[in-house]
C-alpha cells in the first residue's frame, strides 16, 4: 500500500512515461484536448479520491465532509464569479452526463428536443439517433446552409415553430463560428422552450472574453472543464434562476449520480482560479489568433474549410477536393507528429468511421506558447503530408518521416505545461 507506482506496477508506470513522451514530442491539434497545469495535475492526484460525498455542501449523507465542503464551495463560487452566473453545479462526471441532467431536469420521456444534427457539428447528446437522448426523446434537428456552412437561424425558427420543442440546444462539437446566443434565445422564448447552451468547446474562450457569453440568454449552460478551459476531465452546469438551478441539482444528484469525484472537484477549482487571471485572458485571445492564422495558411494552400474559416479555436476541413479521406489523412498526420481527428463534414457522403474531413484545434499548441508563426509552419506540414498522401503511401511515408523530425525540433522549443 505504500509502494510507488513504478515499484508496484512498472508496466503501467512505463506506459504513462511513454504517453508523456508522446505528448511532449507531438503537436496536439485535437480541438477537444489541451494541457493542464502542474497545479491541476497535482490536485487531481490527491487523497481526495479516498472520500465519498453524496449530496451537496452542508447536506451530505456521509460524515467527515468538513474539508470537502470547503473545496466544493470554493469551486462553485469560482465558477459563479468567472462566468457571471448565480448558480453552478460542479459535480457532473463529464459533459454527456451533464447534458443528460438537463433532459432529466426539464423533460419527460418522449418530449421533443431540438439540437444541431451530428453531421453538421452537433453533439451526440443533443438528440442524435444512436444516443439515449435520441432514443428516449423525440429529436428534431437543424443543420447549416450548404452554401455558407453556417447555421440558418430562419430555418431554426421555422423548425421550432413547427415542432414546438420543450428543449433547444445550441452549441456543439465541430462548430467553427460564433454561436448567436441572443438569436437562439429569442426563438426559444417564442416557442416556450428551455434554451441550453452547450459551451464545452468554447468555455475557456468565453471565460477569457474571446467569445460572447451565453449568460443572460440561455436558461441553462453546460460545459466540460477541460478543452479550452484547461481543467481536469469533468463538467459543470450553470443557471441564473433559482428554479432552473434547483431542477438541475436534483437531476445530477440523486437523479443520475452518487458521490462526486472530489479530486476532480479540487482540480476544477484550481483551473477556474487560473482562468480568472489576466494571463488566461491573453491565452484565450491567442488561441483564436492562432486558429485564424492556421486557417489562413490552409486556405492559401487550397484546403476547403467548412464555413471558410474560423471565429474560435476550431477548424473543420473537407478533404474531398484533395482526393484524400479524413481517416487516412489523420493517420498519416499522426505518424508525422501532428495529432488531429478525422471528422464528418456537413453533407458528407462518406460514412462516419471513414469521413471526408479532419478537425483541428489550437488550444493545446497555444498552451505550449506557440504563436502565429508556428501555426503557419504547421499549415505547411499539413499540406505537405496530405499532398504526398494523395500521390500514394510510398510517397507519403518519406514526407511523414521528414516532417516528424521537424515537428520534434519544434516541440523541443516549446515545453508542454505540466510535463
Amino acid at each position: 500500500m505504500s509502494g510507488s507506482l513504478s515499484s508496484v506496477d512498472p508496466q503501467i508506470a512505463d506506459l504513462i512515461k511513454a504517453e508523456e513522451r508522446r505528448q511532449t514530442d507531438t503537436v496536439k491539434l485535437i480541438a477537444s484536448e489541451n494541457y493542464v497545469s502542474k497545479a491541476v495535475l497535482e490536485a487531481t492526484g490527491t487523497v481526495l479520491t479516498n472520500k465519498y460525498s453524496e449530496g451537496y455542501p452542508g447536506k451530505r449523507y456521509y460524515e467527515g465532509q468538513q474539508v470537502i465542503d470547503q473545496i466544493e464551495t470554493l469551486a462553485i463560487e469560482r465558477a459563479k464569479s468567472l462566468f457571471g452566473v448565480n448558480h453552478a453545479n460542479v459535480q457532473p462526471y463529464s459533459g454527456s452526463p451533464a447534458n443528460l441532467a438537463i433532459y432529466m431536469a426539464f423533460l419527460q420521456p418522449g418530449d421533443t428536443v431540438m439540437g444541431m444534427g451530428l453531421p453538421f457539428g452537433g453533439h451526440l447528446t443533443h438528440g442524435w439517433s444512436v444516443s439515449a437522448t435520441g432514443k428516449w426523446f423525440n429529436p428534431v434537428r437543424y443543420g447549416v446552409r450548404k452554401d455558407t456552412g453556417r447555421v440558418d437561424l430562419d430555418e431554426v425558427r421555422e423548425i421550432a415553430l413547427r415542432e414546438r420543442p420543450k428543449l433547444i440546444f445550441c452549441g456543439g462539437t465541430a462548430i467553427p463560428r460564433t454561436i448567436d446566443f441572443p438569436a437562439f434565445a429569442e426563438i426559444a422564448r417564442e416557442v416556450g422552450a428551455v434554451l441550453a447552451a452547450d459551451i464545452a468547446h468554447i468555455a475557456g474562450l468565453v471565460a477569457g472574453g474571446a467569445h460572447p457569453s451565453p449568460v443572460g440568454h440561455a436558461d441553462v449552460i453546460s460545459t466540460t472543464t477541460h478543452k479550452t478551459l484547461r481543467g481536469p476531465r469533468g463538467a459543470m452546469l450553470m443557471a441564473t434562476s433559482d428554479e432552473h438551478a434547483a431542477a438541475l441539482n436534483k437531476a445530477v444528484f440523486p437523479g443520475l449520480q452518487g458521490g462526486p469525484h472530489n479530486h476532480t472537484t479540487a482540480a476544477i477549482a484550481v483551473a477556474l482560479g487560473e482562468a480568472a487571471t489576466e494571463e488566461f485572458k491573453a491565452y484565450a485571445h491567442q488561441v483564436v489568433a492562432n486558429a485564424r492564422a492556421l486557417a489562413e495558411e490552409l486556405n492559401s494552400r487550397g484546403f476547403d474549410l467548412v464555413s471558410g474559416g474560423t471565429d474560435n479555436h476550431l477548424i473543420l476541413m473537407d478533404l474531398t477536393p484533395k482526393g484524400v479521406g479524413g481517416k487516412p489523412a489523420a493517420q498519416a498526420l499522426d505518424r508525422a507528429g501532428l495529432e488531429t481527428n478525422y471528422n464528418s463534414v456537413p453533407f458528407d457522403t462518406r460514412k462516419p468511421f471513414d469521413p471526408s474531413g479532419i478537425r483541428l484545434g489550437t488550444a493545446g499548441v497555444t498552451s505550449r506558447g506557440m504563436g502565429t508563426d508556428e501555426m503557419r509552419q504547421i499549415g505547411v506540414w499539413i499540406d505537405q503530408v496530405v499532398t504526398a498522401l494523395a500521390k500514394g503511401e510510398d510517397e507519403a511515408e518519406h514526407v511523414v518521416a521528414r516532417v516528424q523530425g521537424e515537428v520534434r525540433e519544434l516541440t523541443s522549443r516549446f515545453p508542454a505545461p505540466g510535463l
